[in-house]
């Protein structure tokens, strides 16, 4: 269940997994790329071998994170400000020197083609331990902090189809499915248990399930 108006947010594993030219992911300045038609539309040209390279990773350090464009640097040899392509030049990036077998009519570049956005990537993920109190199953789940928890109930929707049916508790309290995991009290621990060096999946916080139909545990 999509929340109207509330954008999408990835972990930088599930973008990782788009990794081939036929289903072509990468994340920028924050933002998450489906650059599968780029790939449809220029197949076989060089141009698209750094992007395939880059398949399922983060490319921020190819940009400007002010300008939000390519970044630039001064080629030594000229002195003229060029693109700066660490792992050569691109789809859409001009040649270093004029050449007229070079085509510019392609209107937008990529990176700026608001169409190839699917959604966002977490600033910090962050994992819980979900335990269905009828069935005294547990699953470890990684979810965005920036969440609400209607959209981590979707997420655990594959563990369970019937997730909805539960009400979600954290200590005893009921859980606003509208609000995150912070907003609702569950703080993140991350840091501490790295500093403590303790076992994650022993001392997970965990949120309990309670089937709507027997609340006596409740």
């Amino acid at each position: 269940m999509t929340v109207s108006g509330r954008p999408k947010y990835f972990t930088p594993k599930e973008v990782s997994v788009h990794n081939t030219t036929d289903d072509l992911w990468v994340s920028f300045l924050g933002k998450v790329y489906n650059l599968t038609p780029l790939c449809e539309k220029y197949k076989g040209d060089i141009l698209l071998k750094p992007i395939i390279l880059s398949a399922g990773k983060d490319i921020s350090h190819w940009f400007n994170s002010k300008t939000k464009d390519i970044r630039t640097h001064v080629d030594p040899q000229t002195n003229c400000i060029i693109p700066f392509c660490p792992n050569g030049r691109f789809v859409h990036i001009p040649p270093p020197y004029p050449d007229s077998n070079w085509a510019n009519d392609f209107g937008r570049p990529w990176w700026k083609d608001t169409a190839l956005v699917v959604g966002i990537l977490s600033s910090k993920t962050r994992i819980i331990k979900i335990v269905n109190t009828l069935t005294s199953q547990e699953q470890v789940i990684e979810v965005c902090s920036e969440e609400i928890m209607s959209e981590i109930q979707d997420r655990y929707m594959k563990y369970n189809a019937h997730a909805g049916s539960y009400t979600w508790k954290y200590e005893g309290k009921n859980l606003d499915m509208s609000k995150t995991l912070t907003e609702n009290g569950i703080e993140d621990e991350d840091e501490e248990f790295y500093q403590l060096s303790m076992n994650d999946d022993t001392y997970l916080q965990s949120i309990q399930l309670y089937f709507n139909d027997d609340l006596t545990e409740a």
